[in-house]
């Protein structure tokens, strides 16, 4: 069986740029990446603030419902993740963090098209399990 995959793009910025972006994501420093984003119906979500939402959710849900709840928390609490993970953001597509090929192709072209020194890093990742790392096994420590 040949399986569709979905595929997302994830942008790393320049940490003036990802304060900004977290902050006030309509400021015309990030004109041009917010042109981009306008044309493919695209969003930023700092990956940081993700965690974050996670952790507060499994927190309010009751964090035995949450397999990464431990790992995540680990991760948002230790001071060079969080450094990492700020100046990382998920662009949604649509509303949706994953979609088409042809999607990510077009959306990650036109990052690449910038040439704007707010973008570090362009990556464009697939769901194939196979091609991505996975999350630590339920009940181990992260770094185990």
């Amino acid at each position: 069986m040949n399986a569709t995959w979905q595929y997302q793009v994830r942008i790393r910025l320049a940490p003036e740029c990802a304060a900004i972006a977290r902050q006030e994501p309509s400021n015309e420093k990030l004109g041009p990446l917010n042109a981009v984003l306008a044309r493919h119906h695209a969003q930023l979500k700092c990956q940081y603030d993700a965690f974050a939402d996670y952790v507060a959710q499994a927190e309010r849900d009751g964090i035995e419902h949450y397999p990464l709840y431990r790992w995540t928390r680990e991760t948002i609490e230790n001071p060079a993740k969080k450094a990492k993970y700020l100046e990382a953001f998920t662009l949604y597509v649509n509303g949706d963090e994953v979609y088409e090929k042809a999607l990510a192709d077009a959306l990650e072209a036109d990052l690449h098209s910038l040439a704007n020194a707010a973008i570090i890093d362009i990556r464009k990742y697939d769901t194939n399990p196979a091609n991505n790392p996975q999350p630590p096994s339920h009940g181990k420590q992260a770094g185990s």
